[in-house]
């Protein structure tokens, strides 16, 4: 074992892979190898499952102000750690370390929140009968799955914990194969804090790793983060199995939608900050479709070309720097084939699409930060999701044109309307299909309001009460008196 491996979390121990196998962590910025994960096998899940079946009576047994006080102290560990976290997360992700303030808080603040709401797991009584009680008690589901993916690697391998273990449940989780190391991390923490085999965590490929978490027969309970594909692919070798309750988070081709009664800077600075260049575009919420009211376009596109050509990209691990590299050398290609394919179609490139110039950029997943403009929907560009740094311009005339467009795809994760006329941002919020809108802003997340999607972008709400009941079953009490 080299001073760089890194071990991954089964019954309380950091461990090496049963098959002897690892995998190598690239950073996206040099394409030097950080470190290595160990390339767990089926049989590694086997006995993450296992321990995590064992682990889940004496968890639930817990009061929640014991499993809360524990999830605490997880969240102070963060804190304790952070700088550290940050480092390491930056250089295996390529996201940039000055963004990373905001996902080392919401790691910590999730398990605070979730810890603090667990009195609500609440079951009603009904009067169903004159002579008799009858209540509905929450009961966890034993032992959860959840797969974590490549974009907020330590924030969701920790954020996505909180609600599953606060309910009484105790977890299985696969980190990313992109961006493996903070995970390790999380393992550490959950070792030094936890009992044993409460949490679990297996690095490794979709096939073995992910697939066996989905259709092990003692997982009744999965929740996903990432691609469309890979979401079906969870849900058919899950029915496989059992019947399962299965969340999904899923991408997005989010619009924003900027009417002529806009404040058309306002529109553009929101349009941009929700595009995640700090995080190279790599988020299922970026606002990467901006539908423009015909009399506004010629000056968004421009205004929108001078401001995202000012980010400043570079270094993931020098605080200037706005916008990274993208994750892997597949994601890169995968990022541009689509720019190549809107070109080919007839777009407009308005600026960037292709790699930064200098040295700094000769090795690396590097892609300058894109816009396209005169997008229509015919154009693959302005109906799949990119998942990188990439904005497109869209034009309309009519709200009813502006709805329909924005209709018109299989995602429906976010959306943004901006108007000072409030009757036409609210008739289309209303109108438009996605989980989350958001009015005269973009990029929104509260903690304690719902966020997930509907269409093909996903399954049950994550972040809010919501999320925590559904790491609950409910059961049914009937009490017959004399």
């Amino acid at each position: 074992m080299t001073l760089h491996s890194r071990l991954m979390l089964i019954d309380g121990a950091m461990v090496e892979s049963t098959g002897g196998e690892w995998i190598d962590s690239t950073s996206p910025a040099t394409e030097e190898t950080l470190g290595r994960v160990p390339a767990g096998t089926a049989e590694d899940v086997n006995r993450a499952v296992a321990a995590a079946a064992k682990a889940q009576p004496m968890w639930s047994a817990l009061s929640i102000w014991e499993r809360g006080n524990l999830l605490r102290k997880l969240a102070g560990a963060i804190r304790e750690r952070r700088a550290e976290i940050k480092q390491l997360e930056a250089s295996d992700s390529g996201n940039t370390i000055a963004s990373l303030d905001g996902d080392m808080h919401k790691a910590s603040n999730h398990f605070e929140y979730y810890a603090g709401l667990a009195t609500e797991m609440k079951g009603d009584t009904v009067p169903a009968t004159p002579n008799g009680i009858h209540m509905t008690l929450r009961e966890p589901y034993g032992v959860v799955g959840r797969i974590v993916p490549f974009n907020h690697p330590f924030m969701f391998a920790t954020a996505n914990l909180a609600a599953p273990l606060v309910a009484g449940n105790t977890v299985v989780l696969k980190s990313p194969e992109t961006s493996p190391l903070s995970a390790t991390i999380v393992g550490e923490l959950c070792r030094d804090i936890l009992p044993p085999g409460v949490v679990n965590i297996v690095s490794g490929y979709g096939l073995p790793v992910g697939d066996t978490i989905a259709r092990h027969p003692l997982v009744r309970r999965i929740g996903f983060t990432g691609s469309i594909g890979t979401g079906l692919a969870i849900q058919r070798a899950a029915a496989e199995t059992a019947v399962k309750h299965i969340s999904l988070e899923l991408g997005g081709k989010n619009p924003l939608v900027i009417c002529a009664a806009a404040d058309l800077d306002a529109a553009i600075n929101a349009s941009i900050f929700g595009m995640n260049f700090a995080w190279a575009g790599q988020s299922c919420g970026s606002t990467s479709r901006i539908l423009v009211h015909e009399s506004l376009y010629d000056r968004a596109v421009e205004m929108a070309k001078a401001k995202v050509e000012k980010i400043r990209v570079g270094s993931p691990l020098d605080m200037g720097s706005q916008m990274g590299p993208l994750n892997s050398a597949g994601h890169y290609q995968r990022v541009c084939g689509h720019v190549e394919t809107a070109r080919q179609e007839g777009a407009k490139l308005v600026t960037g699409g292709n790699r930064p110039a200098g040295t700094d950029f000769k090795k690396g997943y590097w892609l300058q930060p894109t816009i396209f403009a005169d997008v229509t929907p015919n154009h693959r560009i302005g109906r799949e999701e990119v998942f990188g740094p990439v904005m497109s311009f869209i034009k309309w005339k009519t709200d009813e044109e502006a709805i329909a467009i924005a209709n018109d795809s299989r995602y429906a994760l976010t959306a943004s309307v901006f108007s000072r006329d409030i009757t036409q941002a609210m008739t289309m919020a209303r109108r438009i299909d996605a989980g989350v809108v958001c009015v005269n802003g973009a990029k929104m997340h509260f903690v304690g309001m719902p966020f997930g999607g509907v269409k093909d972008s996903g399954l049950g709400n994550e972040e809010s009460l919501e999320e925590l009941l559904s790491y609950t079953r409910t059961k049914a009490v009937h009490i017959l008196m004399d």
